[in-house]
């Protein structure tokens, strides 16, 4: 039990699957991430941005929100089902007309370019080409717009990080700081 508990959950190779997604968007969460609090620093009213592995769309709904009507979230994800769950609760919370849908390819995130603002929030340890994901982050990027890179502590060792911020420089984005939240390491990025 716990090799099967470990493989499904603390594996690389692994990404989390669409049955455990309302762990994602419990409340408990909201209280020590607060998603609107998280992110209101990098995002104006008006922004077009990408939430990269939505997911349900714990901070998806909340970049809605601070886009505006007059902004657009392009809430990407590998798994249909998580989009179709996410989608499900923006229509429920009145976003949907903001959100766009984004169904990555294996090696293709899909997104082209006029991002202001990315977020990467406890995936990219599930990326297997690191160097191939960044760069498609950078290009997407409008000049002087920026990525939030957050992982969990308790999932991605110190070292692990490092390399994911290296792949993430050397694939063209500028390191401009190191946010503190809760159980994670993170990294703001520019273009």
């Amino acid at each position: 039990m716990i090799r099967f508990i470990r493989r499904m959950f603390l594996m690389d190779a692994h990404v989390c699957p669409w049955w455990l997604s309302s762990s994602l968007t419990i409340g408990l969460r909201s209280r020590v991430q607060n998603p609107a609090a998280l992110l209101s620093p990098y995002v104006t009213p008006g922004d077009t941005v990408a939430d990269i592995g939505c997911g349900p769309g714990f901070f998806t709904l909340a970049l809605a929100e601070l886009v505006g009507a007059e902004g657009r979230v392009i809430a990407v994800d590998i798994q249909r089902r998580m989009l179709d769950r996410m989608m499900k609760r923006a229509a429920a919370a009145g976003f949907d007309g903001r959100i766009v849908p984004q169904l990555a390819g294996e090696k293709n995130l899909g997104v082209t370019g006029g991002v202001d603002f990315a977020l990467a929030f406890w995936m990219a340890h599930e990326v297997p080409d690191k160097g191939a994901f960044f760069a498609q982050i950078a290009a997407m990027l409008k000049p002087g717009a920026r990525l939030l890179l957050v992982e969990p502590k308790f999932h991605v060792t110190a070292l692990r990080y490092e390399k994911t911020v290296a792949a993430a420089v050397n694939a063209g984005l500028n390191l401009a700081g190191a946010p503190r939240i809760w159980f994670s390491r993170a990294a703001l990025f520019s273009r």
